[in-house]
C-alpha cells in the first residue's frame, strides 16, 4: 500500500514567495516521492500518514513557535523537519529542534543527500503507517504465559499508551470448551472461532496446557493462523506476541517465534528452534510428533536460506534487540523442537546479549534485513 506523505511549510515572510515556490518546487519534485503539498494550511495535521514541516527559509522559528500549541493538541508523533539547506532552512531547523529537545519533545531534521532524504522519507512513512495500524487493536492472551516464562509478561498500560494495542485476558477454559475432541483441524477452529468472538487480530496461547487437556497441540493450528494474516503465538508468551505484531504491521509478513538452542560466541551462530513456524515462511514443510512431549502435531519448516533479521522487545517496550545475520541451513535432529535454523550474526559480538542481557528465551526470526526500519518504530 503506497503511504501517504502530507507535506506542510514554514516560510519567512523576508522571502519572496514566487521565489522560494520555485525552489520548492524542484527540490520535492527530485525526491522522486508521492506527497500532499499542504502548504501553511496546518488544519488536518497529524491526522493519517507521515507529516513533514518542510522549513523553506531561516526566520521561521517564532512562525514555528507560535502553531506549536496546535500542533501538539492535534498529534502526538514526533515533528520531521524537512530542509533542503537554502535560505539557512538548516539553521532555523537546528534551531526548533534545539527547542523541542528542551521541552522533552521528539523531532528530527531530515536533510543530506537527495537519495538519503527519499530513503528516510520512505521508512517513516512505514513506520508512521505501522504507528496507526497498531493503534486501537486487540491481542489476546488465551491462558496465562506458561509457569517456566517467569520474565515474559508485558505492562499493559506501557503498551496502550505507546503502541495503542489492548491486551485482552481470555480463559483458557473458553478455548478447551470449544476445541471438543481435539484433533488439529478442531484446535484451529476453536482458535479462528475466539479471534473471531473477542476481534483479536491475534493472540498468544497457552499451548501446552492442549497436551494434558486434549492430548493434541496447537502447532498447525498456529502455523496455519499465522499464514492467514493474524498473529498466532505460543506458549502465551506476550512480548514475542508483540513483537510478532511489529513485524507484521511494519513488514506486512509473519515472524517465526523461536528459543536458542546453542550460541557459539566465537563464531556468532546461533541455532533457534521450535515446534511450529508460520507456513508462509516455509518453501516446504513435514508433520512430526510434538517434540517434548512426543505426542500431537509438530510443524518442522524449511525457511529459504539467505538474510534475516532476529527482533524482540520487551513487555514493557523499554528494550529492544535486533540483529541482521543469514540463515546458513535447516537441519533435522531428532533431539530438539521440529523447526530448527542455523543463524550465523553479522555481528558476532552480539552474542554476548543473549549470555548476558537477554528479553526472555524467544525470539523472532524473519526473512530479508531489516534493522532501520524496526529501529525507525522505536
Amino acid at each position: 500500500m503506497e503511504q501517504k506523505i502530507r507535506i506542510y511549510t514554514l516560510t519567512s515572510e523576508l522571502h519572496d514567495e514566487k521565489s522560494v515556490s520555485a525552489v520548492t518546487k524542484e527540490f520535492l519534485e527530485s525526491l522522486g516521492l508521492t506527497y500532499e503539498l499542504k502548504g501553511t494550511d496546518y488544519s488536518d495535521y497529524g491526522s493519517s500518514g507521515l507529516h513533514l514541516i518542510y522549513v523553506r527559509t531561516g526566520g521561521t522559528e517564532g512562525i514555528f513557535l507560535k502553531l506549536l500549541p496546535q500542533l501538539l493538541e492535534q498529534s502526538s508523533r514526533p515533528f520531521y523537519l524537512l530542509t533542503s539547506g537554502k535560505s539557512n532552512s538548516l539553521a532555523a531547523s537546528m534551531e526548533i529542534l534545539s527547542y523541542l529537545r528542551q521541552h522533552h519533545l521528539k523531532g528530527e531534521i531530515i536533510h543530506g543527500s537527495l537519495p538519503h532524504i527519499t530513503r528516510r522519507i520512505t521508512m517513516l512513512a512505514k513506520v508512521e503507517e505501522a504507528c496507526r495500524q497498531l493503534d486501537g487493536i486487540r491481542l489476546g492472551i488465551i491462558g496465562q504465559p506458561s509457569d517456566w516464562l517467569i520474565s515474559s509478561h508485558a505492562d499493559k498500560e506501557q503498551v496502550k499508551a505507546r503502541l495503542g494495542i489492548d491486551l485482552v485476558d481470555i480463559p483458557m477454559q473458553e478455548l478447551l470448551q470449544t476445541v471438543g475432541k481435539g484433533d488439529t483441524d478442531h484446535i484451529y477452529q476453536a482458535l479462528k472461532a475466539i479471534t473471531e468472538r473477542h476481534q483479536l487480530k491475534g493472540f498468544t496461547l497457552r499451548c501446552f496446557d492442549l497436551l494434558t487437556a486434549v492430548r493434541n497441540t496447537g502447532c498447525l493450528a498456529l502455523a496455519k493462523l499465522n499464514a492467514e494474516g493474524l498473529v498466532a503465538g505460543c506458549e502465551g508468551d506476550v512480548p514475542a506476541m508483540l513483537s510478532m505484531m511489529i513485524v507484521r504491521s511494519l513488514l506486512g509478513i509473519s515472524g517465526f517465534q523461536a528459543n536458542p538452542s546453542t550460541i557459539d560466541p566465537e563464531t556468532g551462530e546461533i541455532l533457534l528452534a521450535h515446534c511450529t513456524i508460520p507456513l508462509d515462511m516455509v518453501e516446504h514443510y513435514e508433520l512430526d510428533t510434538h517434540f517434548e512431549s512426543g505426542i500431537g502435531v509438530g510443524v518442522r519448516g524449511f525457511m529459504k536460506e539467505g538474510p534475516v533479521t532476529i527482533f524482540k522487545v520487551s513487555g514493557d517496550l523499554q528494550r529492544h534487540f535486533i540483529a541482521e545475520g543469514t540463515l546458513l541451513r535447516n537441519q533435522q535432529k531428532p533431539d530438539l523442537c521440529r523447526t530448527q535454523q542455523v543463524i550465523q550474526l553479522a555481528d558476532k559480538s552480539l552474542t554476548s546479549y543473549f549470555l548476558t542481557n537477554p528479553i526472555g528465551n524467544h525470539h523472532i526470526v524473519m526473512p530479508g534485513h531489516h534493522k532501520e526500519l524496526i529501529e525507525g518504530l522505536f
